[in-house]
């Protein structure tokens, strides 16, 4: 890809992008831990707009096995190459860093690691059960990989209970190969299906802003509905560096609101949309929310959150 400015991103960003600092106790205590103990978040090393709001209100995302992916995605900045073997002592790791912290809840994310013969699925389903044991009041979240579609894998991850499993689609489906280096629109869609299908709370992600119509976008809500996902959060696509995609547009915070009333009306349960959400953005509220329909589903004799058994409603009435 010819490095050069787009149309958009030569141009000054609109104001609606401009980042609202926090500053409060909650923020200060949580970047001393990480500076004084060497933590590493997603939120910092991915230099998250979002940060200082999410460690404010005791929320952060870490990243797994590493910080070299096998995939190069066009719309990622995270280094693509050969990535070190996995650490065997992160998950006491990231669980003690979760305990220092004092985080109320956890989202973990990771690398694609395709050169693993099991994707890391292993190490995933430690990571959580070692942050469930040191950490048995913290609520967690993944951001799980696709595993190539291979169900025996992501069934390794959702043996281990964590409470919200999100997979993000990312693009619309004609964007896809343009975006994305090896993951496929029916690959994700299969499984997000496979998660709800096993009971768990399906939650996904999607980028605007890079050349898909409205239509698109809605006909992506439908896609990801019928496939057992309830959780959607929807966000602003960023050109990380001049080698990544360009921005094809910069969508208004009216727009933004108004596919977040759409999703509703189409049947999602929690819905983040703006500018400046990505997919760990208010993750704590969408816990909540699916605490709140579990807790109105079992008073009709219901279990079942829209499609998926809110895993850490369950734990909290047992």
């Amino acid at each position: 890809m010819p490095i050069q400015h787009d149309e958009v991103t030569k141009h000054k960003k609109p104001d609606w992008l401009k980042i609202r600092l926090h500053n409060n106790e909650g923020y200060s205590q949580v970047a001393h831990i990480v500076r004084e103990h060497g933590l590493h978040t997603i939120c910092s090393s991915g230099r998250c707009p979002n940060q200082a709001e999410c460690w404010s209100r005791r929320t952060a995302t870490f990243m797994i096995l590493g910080e070299i992916c096998t995939r190069s995605c066009k719309f990622c900045a995270t280094a693509s190459g050969k990535p070190l073997p996995p650490d065997s002592d992160e998950p006491r790791k990231l669980a003690r860093s979760v305990s220092l912290m004092g985080l109320k809840h956890c989202v973990i994310t990771s690398v694609d690691r395709d050169d693993l013969p099991d994707g890391g699925a292993s190490h995933w389903a430690a990571s959580v059960r070692s942050v469930r044991e040191s950490n048995p009041d913290t609520t967690i979240e993944v951001l799980i990989p696709d595993f190539d579609g291979k169900e025996e894998l992501i069934d390794i991850v959702l043996a281990s209970a964590p409470d919200i499993v999100g997979h993000n689609i990312e693009t619309v489906e004609r964007l896809t190969p343009q975006v994305r280096s090896r993951a496929k629109y029916g690959v994700s869609l299969n499984v997000l299906k496979h998660i709800a299908g096993r009971g768990a709370t399906a939650k996904s992600g999607l980028m605007l802003g890079l050349g898909e119509s409205e239509a698109e976008v809605l006909a992506t809500m439908d896609d990801l509905l019928e496939n057992g996902c309830r959780i959607l959060t929807i966000g602003q696509y960023l050109r990380p560096t001049l080698k990544h995609l360009p921005v094809a547009q910069y969508v208004t915070p009216e727009k933004f609101a108004w596919y977040k009333e759409e999703a509703l009306r189409r049947g999602f349960t929690y819905v983040e949309s703006g500018p400046m959400v990505r997919s760990s953005y208010m993750a704590e509220r969408a816990m909540q929310r699916c605490r709140e329909e579990n807790k109105a589903g079992a008073e009709h004799s219901s279990d079942t959150v829209a499609g998926g058994t809110c895993r850490a409603a369950v734990r909290s009435e047992q």
